[in-house]
């Protein structure tokens, strides 16, 4: 079996949070391409229950860094995303965070840089919802700054042996 070069595989491994971006507008096609990953998310009992909000005015995107208490580089985002499940659904905190995963990783397809902030069980969840004016009935998952990066840099990740056991765990 031939294992050579993946596109998807190397999409997935250089994949890295990035808080600083260049200011260069991204094309709405691009923007466009990388939601239609997230709807195509897997989702508990195909519920799909998201909503994706997509935030490019500066003003807002400086309010919504003034409420996010680890966010506040998303004012020098070119756009956020917002993705919000909901409430009622059994599985919409999994099936969102699979669709901000496709998300980030539809983005990073392109050479847009994105960071993941966190969204669900914090203060500021209620506020921004409120500030986007999204209905009641859902609840924000987590907000998705994105750009052209201004600098490219690997993080460290714990090697791979440390993470798996196979069949049942024995202890490091």
């Amino acid at each position: 079996m031939y294992l050579g070069p993946n596109l998807g595989l190397t999409i997935i491994r250089t994949r890295h949070s990035i808080r600083q971006y260049k200011d260069e507008p991204i094309e709405e096609k691009i923007i466009q391409n990388a939601l239609d990953c997230a709807r195509l998310a897997p989702t508990a009992r195909n519920e799909q229950p998201w909503l994706f909000g997509v935030v490019r005015d500066k003003e807002t995107l400086a309010k919504i860094a003034g409420l996010a208490d680890h966010g506040k580089f998303i004012a020098g985002a070119q756009v956020c995303f917002a993705v919000f499940g909901k409430r009622d659904a059994k599985y919409y905190l999994e099936d969102c965070s699979a669709a901000t995963t496709q998300l980030i990783l539809g983005l990073w397809a392109y050479g847009i840089g994105s960071c993941w902030v966190a969204g669900e069980k914090k203060d500021y969840a209620e506020d921004v919802r409120a500030l986007l004016g999204v209905p009641e009935e859902y609840s924000l998952v987590s907000l998705l700054p994105a750009g052209y990066p201004k600098e490219l840099t690997l993080a460290e990740k714990k090697d791979l042996d440390d993470l798996v056991f196979r069949e049942r765990y024995s202890g490091n």
